[in-house]
């Protein structure tokens, strides 16, 4: 019996290019030698985008059933199906609400394998936020399902990659209600979470840098209403005091730079597009989105649905294969290794 890892693949939205990504890991040997893949999602759509794409799928297909009863026993690359949708149901590219009720069932039954012990991590294709919120799921997305459903006490998001990494304050919220939701606590929080990730992951102290909320970081009070000096200099202060090199809160418009970014392992950012920008922008292809501070380990795509060439052959697979990378490297001190 192998002592590889299992990593439980999710097939993300049918309609989106989740399915064709996964058919691309299912077949890649390299990644079959450093894990065991196992996709939870449905197998009659799956072999439909496979004929779709002219991508093979040789992975045998198993029942949830039969995966709880011989989980311990599986050490090959497999399809658990969990025949959530018939595959005729499914319109490539179309929202509705039957794909984004079963793109929230593939994860649901992947944190169930997780914090049974089944598997040491859960890797995640994109979800349709609309078409979950058509099926009646109203997480705004995986980052909330995620901490839900393992009842973490805290938790952020990490957009993660060699080039840039950014943890996040707030993300799927409006930026009208950004202000409100900005706390020392919460903003100490997310620098702790962010220095235990970074250390875990690069073995050493890491450099963090925290944007400020206002332009020019409030120039003193100039901007905004004095969010810097009351909630973002204080959380820096006591992240300092803890041991924590740490600098902030800087202008978000220069914390970016390319001389800043090769002195600095992590930006701490207060609302979604402030990091999600710049990690688009500079590492779309490779960028790792996973959830810090969870019992389990999760990370995922850094992309959409990308419904405008769902079931095409044209989506890069690149970014499934950092997260299945990325939480191989993470493994390594989880308790579901």
């Amino acid at each position: 019996m192998t002592s590889l890892p299992r990593i439980v693949i999710t097939m993300g939205d049918p309609a989106g290019v989740g399915p064709e990504v996964c058919l691309h890991l299912l077949a890649d040997s390299q990644i079959a030698r450093q894990c065991v893949p196992v996709l939870f999602g449905d197998a009659g759509i799956l072999r439909r985008v496979a004929a779709a794409t002219k991508l093979p799928l040789h992975a045998p297909v198993i029942s949830h059933e039969q995966w709880n009863a011989e989980w311990s026993a599986i050490d090959w690359p497999c399809v658990v199906d969990l025949q959530t949708l018939a595959a005729d149901a499914v319109q490539p590219g179309v929202v509705n609400a039957a794909t984004g009720r079963a793109g929230y069932t593939y994860v649901d039954r992947a944190i169930d394998a997780a914090l049974a012990g089944q598997v040491a991590a859960v890797s995640t294709a994109p979800l349709n936020k609309e078409a979950m919120h058509a099926a009646g799921i109203n997480y705004p997305g995986h980052t909330e399902i995620f901490a839900a459903r393992t009842n973490a006490p805290r938790s952020c998001m990490m957009q993660y990659s060699e080039e840039i990494t950014c943890t996040f304050v707030t993300v799927h919220v409006g930026y009208r209600d950004v202000p409100a939701l900005l706390t020392k606590e919460r903003i100490l929080d997310v620098i702790e979470l962010t220095a235990a990730a970074l250390e875990r992951l690069r073995d050493k102290p890491p450099k963090i840098v925290v944007c400020g909320l206002n332009p020019h970081a409030g120039e003193h009070g100039l901007f905004g209403d004095r969010e810097e000096e009351r909630i973002i200099i204080p959380a820096i202060e006591a992240a300092r005091q803890q041991g924590i090199d740490i600098e902030g809160p800087l202008p978000p418009d220069t914390a970016f730079l390319p001389w800043k970014r090769k002195a600095t392992d992590a930006i701490v950012c207060m609302y979604h597009d402030q990091g999600h920008i710049p990690v688009k922008a500079l590492a779309f292809d490779s960028a790792v989105n996973t959830t810090l501070g969870l019992p389990i380990i999760r990370t995922s795509v850094d992309h959409g649905t990308a419904c405008d060439i769902a079931w095409q052959g044209k989506a890069n697979p690149s970014s499934i294969f950092s997260a299945v990378r990325l939480a191989l490297r993470l493994i390594g001190t989880s308790p579901y290794a």
